[in-house]
């Protein structure tokens, strides 16, 4: 079997604006923190438009299902939507100093995501058919996601 590398695809920060808790589900307890803009730069340089939410889910072990919805704007241009899961756990101390907006070092703790990206722009139609892993790392008010071509 092929062993898949990674190639680096772009790098985002993603504006968050105050999160919406919506108490306790048949899962966990559930939030939207909505997406209010951010910028893209890497093989793709533009901004993350004005739409779009995180969708979480805090399980009873302290970890959160990220479940994302928002596109990005190129300087060229192109839209691309990303659809963007995956999941964030640490240790309790130190996933309670990144609810307070700590800056916390994110080697500290796992955030790693699985994206779909899909536009009908003809120069960027390839990314509708590869898939992308992410690393993340939880700011005060931002979220900074690397994102990872399969090959």
């Amino acid at each position: 079997m092929i062993v898949p590398e990674l190639r680096h695809f772009c790098d985002l920060e993603v504006q968050l604006g105050p999160v919406r808790e919506m108490g306790e589900g048949r899962n966990g307890t559930r939030r939207i923190v909505p997406i209010t803009g951010g910028s893209v730069s890497g093989n793709i340089s533009g901004k993350v438009l004005d739409l779009g939410a995180d969708w979480q889910t805090t399980l009873a072990d302290g970890s959160t299902d990220i479940d994302t919805r928002y596109a990005v704007q190129t300087d060229n241009g192109a839209v691309i939507e990303i659809v963007n899961k995956g999941v964030r756990h640490g240790p309790p101390e130190v996933l309670g100093a990144l609810a307070r907006g700590e800056d916390v070092d994110p080697a500290l703790y796992y955030f790693r995501t699985s994206a779909r990206l899909e536009t009908g722009d003809e120069r960027f139609t390839w990314v509708n058919r590869t898939i992308f892993v992410g690393t993340g790392r939880r700011l005060a008010s931002a979220v900074q996601v690397s994102l990872f071509a399969v090959n």
